[in-house]
């Protein structure tokens, strides 16, 4: 499949629940726990503050108190009973591209639809903020099934041929304006044309109001060119660049070039304690999506 079909984006919801990510009867299934541990959370609302203890997270030490008491002391939050989800997805031409089974366009789509039926199945408001064209488009955070409808629709609209090789940090910011504080804010995207410093600046605005999750939509050959000899590539300037795939050692550096950048944005979000989990324009995207979020458990764990 080359673009999101609506008709599929809508019929996730019956996926979701018939695996458990999406409850209509608010059951305790075998994922209710998952959605409560990755969307819940331990919830924005500042209760009190106490001395550290052994087994704390350290990412909610408050730092004021303890420079004043000489001591460690945490900031303690009152667990949410719902929470604002904000897809943030691309939709700019450079995702629709794959070699695998389908586009990323495709998959990015499927992977907001899986999450934004899940928070609609849990009683949590979902909003979006699509960007990659022109302009991006903020959708205000809704429980109601139009509003996601309304997201998921615009989803299925092809691209236009203009793009801002900037829209990623402007969506940030604009997120950052716009989005109520302690949300949780889902970033879906190939990750390509980001500079990592700017983004750094951003996401770090970001983390202090809000908990982010990175979703990167790769395809195979974003690292690896298949020897199909000269090939033409557009820059996100409008250069355009000829490349010798037969050549091995152009190969070679194509592909530390991409593993440099990427490296570069893992330790990035590590230092903001933000999760980053990757899925593959030839995964199946609720199975990769279900165990992005269960790391994404064990990672909150790990930190404690």
């Amino acid at each position: 499949m080359l673009t999101p079909q609506l008709k599929e984006l809508l019929e996730l919801r019956y996926q979701a629940n018939s695996v458990g990510l999406v409850s209509s009867q608010r059951t305790q299934t075998m994922l209710s726990g998952l959605y409560a541990s990755v969307f819940r959370g331990h919830g924005m609302n500042f209760e009190e503050v106490r001395e550290y203890q052994s087994g704390d997270e350290i990412r909610n030490i408050d730092w004021r108190v303890t420079a004043r008491m000489n001591r460690p002391y945490l900031k303690i939050y009152r667990e949410e009973r719902e929470r604002s989800v904000m897809l943030c997805v691309d939709t700019g031409v450079q995702m629709q591209f794959g070699t695998c089974e389908t586009f990323k366009a495709v998959q990015a789509a499927k992977v907001a639809a899986l999450l934004g039926w899940s928070a609609y199945g849990h009683g949590d408001r979902v909003g979006g903020l699509l960007f990659g064209q022109q302009a991006p488009k903020f959708f205000r955070p809704n429980r109601s099934q139009r509003s996601l409808g309304q997201i998921l629709r615009n989803l299925t609209i092809p691209p236009n041929d203009k793009q801002d090789s900037s829209t990623l940090e402007k969506a940030l910011q604009v997120l950052n304006r716009s989005s109520g504080t302690g949300s949780l804010l889902f970033v879906i995207t190939d990750f390509n044309q980001a500079d990592v410093p700017t983004l750094q600046r951003t996401l770090s605005q970001l983390r202090q109001h809000h908990e982010i999750v990175l979703i990167s939509i790769d395809d195979p050959a974003d690292y690896d060119l298949p020897a199909v000899g000269q090939v033409g590539f557009v820059t996100p300037d409008g250069t355009k660049v000829y490349i010798d795939t037969d050549s091995k050692a152009g190969r070679i550096a194509y592909r530390k070039t991409w593993e440099t950048k990427r490296q570069d944005l893992k330790q990035m979000v590590q230092g903001l304690f933000i999760d980053l989990f990757n899925i593959s324009t030839q995964d199946n995207v609720y199975n990769s999506l279900f165990k992005g979020l269960q790391q994404r458990v064990q990672n909150r764990r790990t930190h404690r």
